[in-house]
């Protein structure tokens, strides 16, 4: 199948998916519930590019982000949102988003802007083995040493 006709099909079925079923905006704990040991798989807005990434009960994601492989990929909720970590103390970048869900839709909003920043669908366990290949970071669960941060976001 073409990417272009790969696309157009995934819209036509989040639009079906979006019609049928309500919008519900998930608080961190729905969140975590909904991530935690499964495959969250995407397009991100404007670039199309892919993501994936299974969500490990300690806070790491392993899988891929545009098409990189994770090699230092964490995440944590707050109680409104979902937040990634990658890098180093001295140089971590963050990202959170709010999460909403309509059928099997995610919608993935940055936070604070409310800008949709993605679509994805929750695959349940670890369907890629992403388990298996590179995973041996440690997550330290400190979103408040990013640079710029000043609270911690607990898990």
């Amino acid at each position: 199948m073409s990417r272009l006709a790969g696309m157009v099909a995934l819209v036509l079925g989040l639009l079906a998916a979006v019609q049928t079923a309500a919008v519900e905006r998930l608080t961190g704990d729905q969140i975590k519930q909904l991530f935690e040991g499964n495959t969250v798989s995407g397009r991100y807005s404007g670039s199309n590019l892919p993501f994936s990434e299974y969500h490990h009960a300690d806070g790491r994601a392993s899988g891929h982000n545009r098409h990189s492989t994770n090699t230092d990929a964490c995440w944590t909720t707050t109680p409104d949102a979902v937040c990634y970590y990658y890098g180093p103390q001295e140089k971590r970048r963050t990202y959170c988003f709010t999460i909403e869900t309509s059928g099997d839709l995610v919608v993935i909003r940055s936070r604070p802007s409310g800008r949709i920043n993605g679509l994805a669908r929750v695959e349940k366990g670890d369907p890629y083995d992403y388990a298996t290949k590179k995973s041996d970071w440690f997550c330290d669960g400190l979103i408040s040493q990013a640079p710029g941060r000043s609270r911690l976001a607990r898990r």
